[in-house]
């Protein structure tokens, strides 16, 4: 009997299963390189060798021990829910815009594999390569999921020609975790929101693989509290001048999803969801659930905040079409425009708060 990605106990056997599966197209479009497309990372692995957690012992141990119970070994493969999906008679846009959205999804769960993976090979540290190990397999199994469904539309990615061909862009440990932390917890809300719209609005649930979202985005909050713990063994990473640029990561991730976004407003259309209120009610969440750690907010109720976005949004519209008609002055110009509304998001003052004795959360959206 075939083993399915769902079963593997590693990423290894995870990846072992995808390696069939290719489409040129699909590939080509994980493989692109821009500011909005998910990345390959690479760090410096010795820094994150020496990491230790014998001071945050008691939140450690709880979340590692989860983390090997495996809770959803075996999941994230199609049953007697997976509905039969006419890609055929979907409407083009909106089927141009979902594959769009399941590459980048699968090539993002990806990253995280191929990263905490190579944290895994490389490390000696026993605790911190176990915790890679794990999150590795769980990342491995999503991007397997995702490349299910994919090849039903004909498509899929070489995920085995991404390891090895895709630009791999190296940050610092401390960018490292702000970076995922975030990913992972973003991840998380913008799963679980739409797992629980389509809970009371299932008319709007046009492709099974959203009733996989709230195992799904489990995993993801998993991620996100280990990442919790990594800043916690090291408190300077949250003081200082790093709260400068805790600022700046929830700023580039918060106004990258926006754009994202609204680059795919078909795709939400279908969800029944307003791409703006979507944005805030995503922001919301994510910036409650990093209160366990950072010691600040961004205040996305400033009316700044929304009018800031929305010059970065029309800026990128600008700067593609400018791209796609090769007018070299007008990508200028609206480059010029998109990095000064960032720098306006960016100068909005945030929200302090005093960071909690204890780290540790547990899914409650």
């Amino acid at each position: 009997m075939n083993m399915h990605s769902a079963d593997a106990t590693t990423a290894e056997e995870a990846l072992a299963i995808q390696e069939t599966i290719d489409s040129d197209m699909a590939t080509e479009i994980a493989m692109q390189d821009t500011l909005l497309t998910p990345r390959f990372y690479t760090t410096d692995f010795d820094e994150l060798d020496a990491i230790d957690v014998s001071h945050i012992r008691d939140e450690w141990d709880p979340l590692i021990d989860r983390m090997v119970s495996d809770p959803n070994k075996g999941h994230f493969k199609k049953n007697a829910d997976w509905d039969e999906v006419d890609w055929n008679g979907m409407d083009p846009q909106l089927k141009k815009e979902f594959i769009d959205f399941l590459i980048s999804s699968c090539t993002a769960e990806f990253s995280g594999c191929v990263l905490y993976k190579e944290m895994k090979r490389r490390g000696s540290n026993e605790e911190i390569t176990q915790l890679f190990q794990l999150m590795a397999r769980d990342e491995a199994r999503h991007a397997g999921f995702i490349n299910d469904a994919l090849r039903e539309a004909g498509v899929a990615v070489n995920l085995g020609f991404l390891t090895q061909k895709k630009k791999y862009t190296y940050f610092r440990p401390k960018f490292i975790y702000y970076a995922t932390y975030l990913s992972e917890k973003i991840g998380y809300a913008r799963y679980i929101t739409i797992f629980r719209h389509l809970e009371q609005n299932p008319e709007y649930r046009f492709h099974p693989i959203f009733k996989w979202f709230e195992e799904w985005c489990n995993d993801e909050f998993a991620h996100g509290e280990a990442f919790a713990l990594l800043m916690k063994s090291d408190p300077k990473l949250t003081r200082g001048v790093n709260v400068w640029w805790i600022k700046f990561f929830l700023t580039a991730v918060y106004a990258t999803m926006y754009i994202r976004d609204h680059q795919r407003p078909a795709f939400h259309e279908a969800l029944g969801v307003d791409t703006d209120w979507y944005a805030h009610e995503v922001f919301t969440k994510t910036s409650k659930l990093s209160e366990q750690i950072f010691p600040i907010t961004l205040d996305i109720d400033n009316p700044r905040w929304e009018a800031g976005l929305k010059r970065l949004q029309k800026a990128n519209v600008d700067l593609a079409d400018a791209k796609k008609h090769g007018r070299k002055f007008a990508q200028l110009g609206a480059s010029i425009r998109a990095g000064l509304a960032f720098v306006e998001l960016f100068t909005i003052p945030s929200k302090k708060h005093a960071v909690p004795a204890k780290t540790r959360l547990e899914p409650a959206y």
